[in-house]
């Protein structure tokens, strides 16, 4: 792929939007995970520049955005919705037609579990499973690393604990106050090569940078996630976190009001190795959301071109020239 030059970036970014008006007001939700930053801008650079749209990004977790939109019918955009960590609430909001999933958004989905360095791994094989690790915990170095609070993974992992009954065994549960700290907890603990057990998920680029090996947590069991859930669940059990299928999400209004970018967020599916690409690419350069949206942008037409319709590709073509 050819590397796009900083003035390029600018220039892309700086650029009007060339569609007309009849696309109004969208309002699209960014999670703090570098993947949803991609994707948030990816669709925010192809509304705008594409059909031109008047977009609001909305930061946001998984379960506040599904909050909001369940009490206030906004934002009209869910992006990077991780449908096994989303709760019963999701589910209501469709069963109640308020939304509609309409598209895969990662290809083949994304990956979340417990995990250890590889290194560990190796060196103890008894810790590629959960019991292994809860007799030694000391080879784990004592420690879990949580999710943060309002993520949906927290509150999987918070009923897993309990059901496991995790910290009898001696290890301390810590949850990290964001994501930033959880991922530079496994690179600090990857690149000195010391302990480190945690939660984790992919396409990220710590999973694409560090060698990480899933502990096994069981048998997957479906009745058993979907209650795990939901938060502070009654009798708990365990399960394996199974392949997540990951969404894009919109509102039933917004469907109704903005009929072709509903079509277009439908065809919106990037391959999981190719974001993990995207995503080294942002570590290596500190590139923003933006710059990585205009990065794939330039260097991805073969999929992204699918996704539009002729009159939005040409002026999505004529900006990134």
């Amino acid at each position: 792929m050819r590397k796009l030059t900083s003035a390029a970036i600018l220039c892309a970014l700086s650029a009007p939007g060339l569609a007309q008006a009849e696309c109004g007001e969208v309002s699209i939700t960014e999670m703090n995970w570098a993947s949803n930053t991609v994707v948030t801008n990816v669709a925010t650079f192809i509304m705008e520049q594409g059909y031109g749209c008047d977009v609001t990004i909305v930061p946001s977790d998984t379960v506040p955005a599904v909050t909001s939109v369940a009490e206030n019918g906004e934002p009209d955009i869910i992006t990077e919705l991780w449908l096994n960590s989303a709760g019963e609430a999701y589910l209501r909001l469709e069963e109640q037609g308020k939304v509609e999933r309409v598209s895969k958004v990662l290809d083949p989905g994304g990956v979340e579990g417990w995990w250890i360095p590889t290194y560990l791994a190796e060196k103890h094989p008894e810790l590629t499973t959960i019991e292994g690790v809860m007799n030694n915990p000391e080879l784990v170095g004592g420690t879990f690393n949580n999710c943060p609070d309002g993520w949906g993974c927290r509150v999987v992992s918070d009923n897993l604990i309990r059901a496991l009954d995790l910290e009898e065994s001696g290890i301390e549960v810590f949850n990290h106050g964001s994501g930033e700290t959880l991922a530079s907890s496994m690179a600090s603990a990857v690149q000195n090569e010391e302990p480190w057990f945690g939660y984790y998920w992919g396409p990220t680029v710590p999973l694409g940078k560090y060698d990480m090996t899933r502990v096994e947590l069981g048998e997957y069991k479906q009745d058993v996630h979907q209650k795990n859930q939901t938060p502070d669940a009654d009798n708990p059990g365990v399960s394996e976190f199974p392949a997540a299928t990951v969404l894009t999400s919109i509102t039933t209004d917004f469907k109704e009001r903005e009929p072709e970018v509903a079509e277009m967020l439908g065809k919106m599916t990037f391959k999981t190795a190719t974001m993990s690409s995207i995503l080294a690419w942002m570590d290596e350069n500190n590139a923003t959301g933006e710059e990585a949206a205009v990065y794939f942008l330039s260097n991805n037409s073969e999929e992204w071109s699918t996704w539009l319709n002729d009159e939005a590709t040409k002026r999505l073509a004529n900006v990134l020239e």
